[in-house]
């Protein structure tokens, strides 16, 4: 086995402008019970105990914006900001080339704010482990469907094999660098990986690690940080570990 020692590096594309949340701040800027979500994913990362440094991809206007600023004083000293670009593909490169000396690289959305930082660790101790591509996944609880151009079905995929893919994601960071070359219009890491013809492998994801893309994934979210929930959660399984 290759040496899996080395630094891991959190990447978070927060270029997006998120127009499907219905907010006018760019949607990684936007507070959760008085933080922001970028600030919440940066914290995810360093408290896994499990990530070196974080980048932040940022729109272009504020590539100059001090790591503080963005996300307090705590981690700031463990984190880059970059200037993203126009597509998610552009921000991810972004990140790679600021990630230096990375062994290894943790792709996260910022919208996934409330994920837990013991998944981050899951990730990272698989790619210590042996894996060189790692993807947090969950069982798919709806029916799915698959339809034409028409809008007409064309098949009921077998449920047990499906799974909805989640972030952080991890990688080699030399496979990801060759991987994301000729990104096109992908918007899944993962999806690059597998275009390549290299195994991409699972670990158990986390329910609070849902995607924040539409107001009501919104009112959830901060319906969670009101109750308490998240926090009791994150703190049990925090406990088993």
């Amino acid at each position: 086995m290759n040496d899996r020692s080395g630094p891991v590096v959190g990447i978070i594309p927060a270029a997006g402008r998120g127009v499907r949340l219905g907010e006018t701040l760019p949607k990684a800027f936007v507070e959760l019970d008085g933080r922001t979500m970028l600030d919440r994913a940066v914290h995810t990362m360093i408290d896994s105990g499990t990530v070196d440094r974080v980048v932040i991809v940022v729109p272009p206007e504020l590539a100059g914006t001090p790591a503080d600023e963005l996300v307090g004083t705590g981690p700031a000293g463990r984190v880059t900001v970059v200037a993203g670009g126009a597509e998610r593909a552009d921000s991810v490169r972004a990140g790679l080339d600021a990630a230096g000396d990375a062994r290894f690289v943790l792709v996260h959305d910022a919208a996934r704010a409330l994920t837990p930082p013991d998944l981050c660790a899951r990730v990272t101790w698989a790619l210590r482990d042996g894996k060189d591509a790692v993807i947090p996944v969950l069982p798919v609880a709806d029916t799915i469907k698959s339809i034409d151009t028409d809008g007409q079905v064309t098949g009921t995929p077998d449920r047990a094999t499906l799974r909805a893919v989640q972030t952080p994601q991890g990688f080699d960071v030399a496979l990801l660098r060759r991987a994301n070359g000729d990104a096109g219009d992908a918007t899944d890491d993962a999806g690059l990986v597998e275009r390549l013809g290299e195994p991409v492998h699972t670990v158990a994801g986390d329910p609070l690690a849902f995607k924040i893309t539409t107001p009501l994934d919104l009112v959830l979210a901060r319906a969670l940080l009101a109750s308490g929930t998240a926090a009791r959660e994150s703190a049990e399984r925090e406990q088993e570990r």
